[in-house]
């Protein structure tokens, strides 16, 4: 397993559209999931430990984020024949169990990775309104291990100001995780 840390937010980085199935059976368009006050996005899928670290402050961000007119998606890129546990069946199983308030959607061709920039799960991009990338930084001080349950939301924080101001922080802590599987 390689941990690889994402790269400085790129501030005004207009995020490119996709259209990616849903485990919830829609097909889904960038501007179907835009929310009046920005749009995040997490490459995530299901067998990474720094995932499964923070899934339920995942989960819990996302709820009060929804309260604050930003929306949040999850896309999975990995390569699901050399990581069975990826797959779109597993992806479905994961979404209820872990009672996703979002779409988690099945980036197959991995494109859409590829067109973000996407290098590890989980990889965090918080959008304005007007889809300008403001946020490139991690969740919170976990890692493999959850952080404390006082830890710093960065990520929570971040897109709170981007609601409120359309700018993001600008210190922001790259986020860190498993390499996206490419495939071969």
């Amino acid at each position: 397993m390689v941990s690889l840390h994402t790269p400085i937010c790129d501030f005004g980085w207009q995020a490119p559209d996709f259209a990616l199935p849903g485990t919830d059976g829609k097909r889904y368009r960038l501007h179907d999931l835009l929310g009046p006050q920005g749009l995040l996005i997490m490459f995530i899928c299901n067998h990474c430990p720094y995932v499964k670290a923070v899934h339920k402050r995942i989960v819990r961000d996302a709820k009060e984020l929804l309260l604050q007119g930003v929306h949040c998606v999850a896309i999975n890129a990995n390569d699901a024949t050399q990581y069975p546990e990826d797959d779109f069946e597993h992806m479905q199983i994961i979404a209820q169990e872990w009672d996703f308030p979002f779409p988690y959607l099945h980036d197959a061709s991995q494109a859409v990775a590829q067109a973000y920039g996407a290098v590890c799960t989980p990889d965090f991009f918080g959008f304005n309104k007007a889809l300008e990338l403001q946020y490139r930084g991690r969740l919170d001080a976990s890692r493999k291990e959850t952080a404390p349950e006082d830890a710093e939301r960065d990520l929570f924080q971040a897109m709170l100001q981007i609601a409120q101001t359309e700018q993001g922080p600008k210190n922001q802590i790259p986020s860190m995780g498993c390499s996206i599987k490419w495939k071969a």
